[in-house]
């Protein structure tokens, strides 16, 4: 992220040795970019390390099981093995190899109820996970709102010290003009 960003200041600046941060001798060579890039994903993934570590100490063992069937119920995985369980029905009740082990007639009445229990216990599940996910994306905006707060009033302090420095530099402009006109 660093990397491609100094990557595209460079190619504008077209400068060959290697630059500065400005008020700190840092040279911005790759290894001090990759360096600065491993720390922000190391700072990163321990933010979501212990996010999830507050989620898995604050949620029941039942709230994360219905998590799970949740995460289970709503993937490409789960309806592919369940058209392949309700073909598998349907087939081995309509076959006439099989009919001496059919347990479904044809209106499939038996599928339907099956059916209809799934339906009625996994809409459930899967409304109770939704909730519990959006009160931690609640609670992880609240935190965003917080990091961005705090980066907004850091940003306001700098800019005041840059009006002021400003200021000064203007003042000793004036004085320099002062001084030579005598």
């Amino acid at each position: 992220m660093v990397q491609r960003i100094w990557k595209q200041m460079n190619l504008k600046a077209q400068k060959q040795e290697p630059a500065k941060i400005q008020g700190f001798d840092i040279d911005l060579n790759q290894e001090n970019l990759s360096r600065i890039d491993r720390l922000v994903d190391r700072y990163e993934s321990e933010i979501l390390h212990q996010l999830d570590s507050d989620y898995t100490q604050r949620t029941k063992w039942a709230d994360r099981l219905a998590d799970k069937i949740a995460q289970f119920g709503g993937s490409w995985r789960f309806i592919t093995w369940f058209a392949c369980f309700l073909a598998g029905w349907i087939i081995w009740n309509s076959l006439s190899i099989t009919k001496a082990w059919h347990f479904d007639a044809p209106p499939y009445i038996l599928l339907n109820l099956c059916l209809s229990f799934i339906a009625a216990f996994q809409a459930p599940v899967i409304m109770m996970s939704q909730n519990r996910q959006a009160t931690r994306d609640k609670h992880e905006s609240v935190i965003d709102f917080a990091i961005n707060y705090k980066a907004e009033q850091e940003i306001d302090d700098m800019q005041s010290r840059l009006h002021h420095i400003e200021s000064q530099l203007t003042e000793i402009k004036e004085l320099l003009k002062q001084h030579k006109s005598e």
